[in-house]
């Protein structure tokens, strides 16, 4: 796996209580709260990266893992039992999450490795001095919206009509869908907003795009949509519907293309920011990292079973190619 380039704006990756230098004892037991939606595979870099930084479970890290399994109401909850357990460290999985835990970040700083507009949402004040008690990298989801619509476009002749798929409950991605907005006037392109909230939201969804019947499909990305990605993944198959996704993930699943950044490298960053704050650096004072290189996926076999014909010159700048 290769490093992703990073340029220093904004915390990246999670944040910890800085309780002072790991050196100040080998004996010290860290332990860590862990709130996601659902497990995936790219969180192990995280844990990996605390390994090669000297953090081991079962020996100097504990870690308490909760997963609310498409009951985001439960984040709140859990963010309270973390403070109950007086753990040092709290890391959330998505945007939504950590808004809904915002309350105890006042005794325990918290953060994402892989947050959404951060500044949009309200989390962060800014890029370069977030303040307050979060910290955490940044995705560009929203940044990238004209370059992901621009690729379906060459992808997919005729696109004229596209359908987003997006959680309207999670406020990081309502700029991204601004910015899907623009970048689709831009380019001749009419977005039809399918909203959902709830897990329970997707087989409607799927009814509205159906009867829409667009040409494409996006998927901004959040944990509530990655965890039922499989559910997307099939429902385009089944209607021959070319689709665009944020993450590597996507594509492995069976999903058409993604444009994004790479989910394993940001959780593995985001080990590095643990430790400094670990050692001492206050979670306010860190700028979010923000990613600058991005990689294109691309799913032959699916391209393939769809009719699509991949221009040369997208194959020649995919940075993984599926067949």
């Amino acid at each position: 796996m290769r490093r992703r380039e990073f340029i220093a704006l904004v915390s990246g990756g999670v944040a910890a209580w800085p309780l002072g230098a790991l050196a100040q004892g080998t004996d010290k037991i860290w332990r860590m709260g862990f709130i996601a939606q659902g497990y995936e595979r790219f969180y192990d870099a995280l844990f990996e990266g605390l390994r090669e930084l000297g953090y081991a479970e079962g020996r100097n890290l504990m870690v308490e893992r909760r997963y609310a399994e498409g009951h985001a109401d439960r984040f709140p909850e859990f963010a309270a039992e973390m403070v109950r357990l007086r753990v040092d460290i709290i890391i959330g999985d998505d945007d939504a999450g950590s808004a809904r835990g915002q309350e105890c970040h006042h005794h325990h700083p918290g953060g994402l490795p892989n947050a959404i507009s951060p500044v949009e949402s309200g989390v962060v004040a800014s890029l370069a001095h977030p303040g307050g008690n979060v910290t955490r990298g940044a995705a560009q989801t929203a940044a990238l919206s004209t370059k992901r619509l621009a690729i379906l476009k060459e992808v997919v002749p005729g696109l004229a009509r596209g359908a987003v798929l997006w959680n309207a409950a999670n406020p990081a991605l309502a700029y991204p869908w601004r910015q899907s907005q623009s970048a689709a006037d831009a380019l001749g392109v009419t977005l039809r907003s399918v909203e959902v909230r709830d897990p329970k939201d997707i087989e409607a969804a799927f009814t509205v795009i159906a009867q829409e019947q667009p040409d494409a499909l996006i998927v901004l990305q959040d944990a509530l949509t990655l965890q039922h990605r499989n559910e997307i993944i099939d429902f385009a198959m089944q209607k021959r519907l070319p689709g665009m996704f944020v993450a590597k993930e996507w594509v492995v699943a069976g999903g058409l293309m993604s444009y994004g950044e790479n989910l394993p490298d940001m959780y593995r960053r985001g080990a590095y920011f643990v430790d400094k704050i670990l050692k001492g650096a206050k979670p306010a004072d860190l700028p979010v990292e923000q990613v600058t290189k991005f990689e294109l996926v691309l799913n032959l076999k699916t391209a393939k079973a769809m009719g699509l014909t991949i221009p040369p010159t997208i194959l020649a700048t995919a940075e993984e190619v599926i067949e």
